[in-house]
C-alpha cells in the first residue's frame, strides 16, 4: 500500500473499543455515500455505512454504531445486528446479509482507508 493512495479518517485515539465510530465521505459504486471506522477487540474495522436489509445508514446518532452492550454493530432503523469483525449479519432482518468492508488500517497513531474498485475518494466540489 502506498502512503499517497491512502486517505486519512481520524486519529487512532478517536476510536475507543466498542465505542463511537468515525464516519467519512466516499463514493460507493459511483454514488456519494459514507463509510465508517470502529474499533472492536483492539482492531480497527471499516464498512460502508449501509444496512444489508434496507440501504440506509446504520448509526443511531452520528458515529453511534454499536448496540448498548458493545458486542454488535446495529442498524438504528430496523435492529439488524452485525458482527464487528466480519460484517456478517448476526440477527434481525438482515438474515444472510453482510456489511460491505472497507480496507482500513492503523499507522503511527492515525487511521486510514484505502480506495479500491468499489469505494473511491469523494467527488471534489
Amino acid at each position: 500500500m502506498t502512503e499517497d493512495a491512502r486517505l486519512f479518517v481520524c486519529d487512532a485515539d478517536a476510536l475507543v473499543d466498542a465505542g463511537r465510530g468515525v464516519r467519512f465521505a466516499l463514493q460507493a459504486f459511483g454514488q456519494p455515500a459514507t463509510g465508517f471506522a470502529v474499533r472492536h477487540g483492539g482492531q480497527v474495522y471499516g464498512y460502508l455505512n449501509r444496512c444489508a436489509h434496507v440501504p440506509i445508514e446504520l448509526d443511531w446518532n452520528e458515529g453511534e454504531f454499536f448496540e448498548s452492550g458493545g458486542q454488535y454493530l446495529m442498524c438504528a432503523t430496523h435492529g439488524a445486528v452485525y458482527e464487528p469483525d466480519t460484517g456478517k449479519c448476526a440477527g434481525g432482518p438482515c438474515r444472510g446479509g453482510r456489511l460491505h468492508p472497507i480496507a482500513v488500517h492503523e499507522d503511527a497513531g492515525k487511521i486510514y482507508w484505502l480506495p479500491d474498485e468499489r469505494f473511491r475518494a469523494p467527488a471534489q466540489g
